[in-house]
């Protein structure tokens, strides 16, 4: 039975590092388009830093924990990837906005390295692992609040042009995946923002089923509005989308 359970676990644990890769995935192709215009036009860094934080103490986390591999797998490939993400935004950013976006990291990375010092040094053991917990759980609690002003906006304009399907689908998955997987190995610190992500995955279907024949279709291009997920972070961040300045600059608004 035990054996059984922990294969259940393993192959769930998979399952999630597969979807969790993909939605990490996601922005590359409008990282390509920044790289190939040399123009980082409106965007924001502050979600990818944010995700970069956030996926560096998942990491830690999984670590630190008993059999934890599987989510320190998933989040060291999320923290690469927001890294490769930041440092193509500060090679093409404007010399203020680089500045600014150094700036954030390195304040995000001080965070991240007292954390780790304070709780290496200062904790062991069960007391370690509770207070990495806490802390990740909250900070990714936050982070899935995100969404709630494309949900607002959704509901206010009565369209989902924000909002694509694909989006909410990979949302309401790779919620479902770990969570399901946090339930089976009995961890709380995972289960509960994972849990309040899939919440928000399954309202957006809901919304989205709601006001799809409601939002105009436009012909040449879909503007959106994505959010990166690891298995337990949320950003405002954008998928596959003809990139333009002015429409980011929007789209950073609105979230």
């Amino acid at each position: 039975m035990r054996m059984m359970k922990e294969r259940t676990a393993f192959i769930i644990g998979v399952i999630g590092n597969v979807t969790a890769t993909l939605v990490y995935a996601s922005p590359m192709v409008t990282f390509y388009r920044i790289a190939k215009k040399k123009d980082s036009g409106s965007f924001s860094p502050i979600p990818y830093i944010t995700t970069l934080l956030s996926a560096s103490l998942w990491t830690y986390y999984g670590v630190i924990k008993p059999k934890g591999y599987l989510i320190a797998s998933t989040c060291s490939i999320g923290m690469f990837l927001q890294t490769f993400y930041i440092a193509i935004y500060i090679v093409y950013a404007t010399v203020p906005k680089r500045m600014r976006a150094i700036k954030l990291l390195v304040i995000s990375w001080i965070a991240f390295t007292a954390i780790l010092l304070s709780t290496l040094f200062g904790s062991s053991g069960d007391k370690r692992l509770t207070i990495i917990g806490y802390i990740c759980a909250i900070s990714s609690i936050i982070n899935y609040a995100s969404p709630l002003s494309i949900l607002r906006k959704v509901i206010t304009t009565k369209s989902v042009e924000y909002m694509p399907f694909l989006l909410s689908l990979s949302i309401f998955v790779n919620g479902g995946t770990w969570v399901t997987y946090s339930f089976i190995v009995k961890d709380a610190f995972l289960g509960v923002p994972t849990g309040t992500g899939w919440l928000f995955g399954t309202l957006q279907l809901l919304l989205y089923v709601c006001y799809y024949k409601r939002t105009p279709k436009k012909s040449n291009q879909v503007e959106t509005s994505f959010e990166t997920i690891n298995i337990c972070t949320t950003g405002q961040l954008e998928l596959g989308q003809t990139f333009k300045p002015e429409e980011a600059g929007r789209q950073a608004e609105a979230c």
